[in-house]
């Protein structure tokens, strides 16, 4: 029997027939309407043969004028079907895209991040260009069904004049799409690997850039250039390959149904030269002739974008069919409450132990960057309960029996990285909009000089990634966020490492004012958030070594004065 945590994955088979099902009603109108305009398209010729064959026998002003008002008939259908077709297929088009990259950027961003081999730049491409190759599908199906219509319209017609030339038009149609399916699914499988290369290239990018400040600090850029210009040159070698096989397949396509039209007329024109059909039947099957290849275009074009839409589908599927890393646990933390570390090993943690009292103001002087980065993970819920020994405890409940959500809404663990966001300095510090606390985050945090220095003040515009702040302007609109959201547990992993020594004394005496009577843990090695805490853990090869106030500890502790002293 299948369980919850052992559902089958889901393949991108089930993420087509879904956009299928979901979009019925539309799909169905949008086949009616563009079966008449290619009916339409296909009664052109048909008409014209007629107007010639009746014509011929009674050349009078009103079978002209009737003839001439049947081709109006014709053309307003014509042309009033396929507005009205594909407006009804591509706003469902649109809207199912919207869906599914909406679905791949809820996954991606869960609070538990999902067992996915992909960056972060591979799932954006996922989201965007491969939601929108799947979506393609509800139009695919449409035009295919309505190209298939005017096949069968011609090949009727053409029958009724001669059986001969309504069998060859149904024998040639199933021997080009018979060849055109197998050079499809070449080209399914080398747009997949395309997809996945220019996806890797564009994550690549992204590292960098996030990286380009350290790698210029170093003089690495050189060779982190190198290592993108490897990858993109294999996603260009691919894409020249993807060229080449669609090159062959469209030249293919276009000769194949060039040799039916040539086929159909040459036969017309012998059985009009032998007598066996009219010069108005001649008319009619030249002109369809020419116009079938629009039709077999189509017909022949759409088992492509098929496979085209398996590829990015099943793509999609790897993010959607992911399992989580973690299943959360139903309960909430209570109100206030405390922080306990319970024998946790993880990473450079060895049996960590230690627990901070409701409303204490704690800082955690960690000799190994190691040990502090594998911390706040272990705090932020970024690494699963069951990945490591021991428990952590909110408010006396383990981390596992409590929802992700709830655990973020109570506790909060920024990042000494935080990410900054295009938007304005507001929208950067309370970004749901419902902060009380904006102000005096502001002023805590030592951004009142970066508001009064822009007469827009707090809607300021910000670039991308604060690329328009100085390091230690981004560092304090991060903490600036932290505090706006006002948890009753904060977590802050470094929050000054940017600041001159001044600001840092200042900010380290406001956190500590605006955060009394609330959970508190500094992680840092800042001599000013050392001192304005209640008492200071030191951390040394995973375990609590020493505990005291900062002051005591320097007076005593000759390894604590040497790695936190400036």
């Amino acid at each position: 029997m299948t369980t919850p945590d052992t559902k089958r994955p889901r393949p991108g088979s089930d993420i087509l027939r879904t956009a299928l099902r979901r979009n019925t009603g539309a799909m169905a109108w949008g086949t009616v309407l563009m079966g008449m305009y290619q009916a339409g398209e296909t009664a052109f010729p048909i008409a014209l043969g007629m107007i010639v064959e009746h014509t011929m026998r009674d050349r009078s002003l009103g079978s002209l004028a009737l003839s001439i008002a049947a081709l109006a008939v014709i053309i307003t259908t014509v042309s009033l079907s396929w507005r009205f077709g594909m407006r009804i297929l591509q706003k469902a088009n649109t809207t199912e895209a919207h869906r599914w990259r909406v679905k791949v950027a809820a996954c991606g961003l869960q609070p538990v991040a999902r067992d996915v081999d992909l960056k972060s730049g591979e799932v954006l491409t996922i989201a965007t260009e491969d939601a929108d190759q799947t979506a393609d599908i509800i139009e695919v199906v449409p035009l295919l069904i309505s190209s298939l219509v005017a096949v069968l319209v011609a090949a009727v017609a053409l029958g009724l004049a001669d059986i001969r030339l309504g069998l060859l038009v149904i024998v040639g149609t199933v021997a080009i799409l018979s060849i055109l399916s197998v050079m499809s699914k070449r080209i399914g499988a080398s747009t997949q690997e395309q997809q996945a290369r220019v996806a890797r290239a564009g994550a690549k990018v992204a590292d960098l850039i996030i990286g380009l400040r350290p790698l210029h600090g170093f003089g690495g850029n050189h060779a982190a250039f190198g290592s993108y210009r490897k990858v993109s040159t294999e996603a260009k070698r691919q894409a020249i390959t993807v060229a080449k096989v669609n090159g062959a397949y469209a030249g293919i396509a276009l000769a194949l149904n060039a040799v039916l039209a040539a086929a159909v007329t040459l036969t017309a024109g012998w059985l009009a030269f032998d007598g066996q059909v009219t010069i108005g039947e001649l008319v009619m099957a030249v002109g369809l002739a020419q116009f079938i290849m629009e039709p077999l275009r189509l017909f022949s074009e759409m088992p492509k974008y098929v496979m085209i839409a398996r590829a990015s589908a099943a793509r999609m599927a790897l993010v959607l069919s992911a399992p989580p890393v973690t299943t959360p646990g139903p309960e909430r933390p209570a109100a206030g409450g405390d922080l306990e570390i319970d024998c946790v090993r993880y990473g450079a943690l060895r049996k960590l132990k230690l627990r901070v009292g409701a409303g204490e103001f704690v800082a955690i002087a960690v000799y190994q960057p190691r040990a502090a980065a594998d911390l706040a993970a272990v705090l932020a819920v970024n690494v699963p309960p069951d990945a490591y020994e021991g428990v952590v405890r909110v408010s006396g409940q383990a981390l596992a029996d409590l929802s992700v959500e709830a655990v973020r809404e109570h506790m909060l663990v920024n990042p000494y990285d935080g990410e900054i966001f295009a938007g304005s300095l507001r929208t950067n510090i309370d970004p749901s909009g419902t902060s009380r606390t904006v102000p005096e985050a502001v002023e805590a945090s030592m951004l009142t000089d970066v508001v009064a220095l822009h007469r827009e003040g707090l809607d300021y515009g910000v670039r991308d990634r604060g690329a328009n702040l100085s390091g230690g302007q981004r560092q304090r609109l991060s903490l600036a966020r932290a505090l706006a959201a006002d948890t009753d547990v904060l977590v802050l992993h470094d929050p000054t490492t940017a600041v001159d020594a001044v600001t840092e004394q200042l900010i380290a005496r406001n956190i500590a004012k605006l955060r009394r009577g609330r959970t508190t843990v500094v992680i840092t090695s800042s001599p000013a958030l050392l001192d304005a805490a209640d008492r200071v853990l030191v951390l040394d090869d995973g375990a609590i070594t020493a505990e005291d106030t900062h002051r005591n500890l320097l007076a005593t502790d000759e390894d604590y004065c040497l790695a936190v002293a400036r």
